[in-house]
């Protein structure tokens, strides 16, 4: 998710200055969807990465899995 990331905004800061450029926004289309498996991945195995992936309409997931200094090594 990180690498996406790093991806992503590097291209944008390019994007700025040239909107229009195809190859990039291909690149940024790309790396946005890598990351958003990545992100869904994690969240399927692990819950939530943060709180914006909160998916439940219903409830507060976010709180339902154990913090990472909860967790056992």
């Amino acid at each position: 998710m990180q690498m996406h990331d790093f991806a992503i905004t590097e291209v944008v800061l390019y994007l700025d200055g040239h909107p229009t450029c195809q190859p990039a926004l291909a690149y940024y289309e790309k790396h946005k969807k890598l990351r958003d498996e990545a992100v869904a991945l994690y969240n399927q195995q692990f819950g939530p990465l943060t709180m914006r992936e909160n998916c439940n309409p219903n409830r507060w997931t976010w709180v339902d899995d154990p913090w990472p200094w909860e967790m056992e090594a």
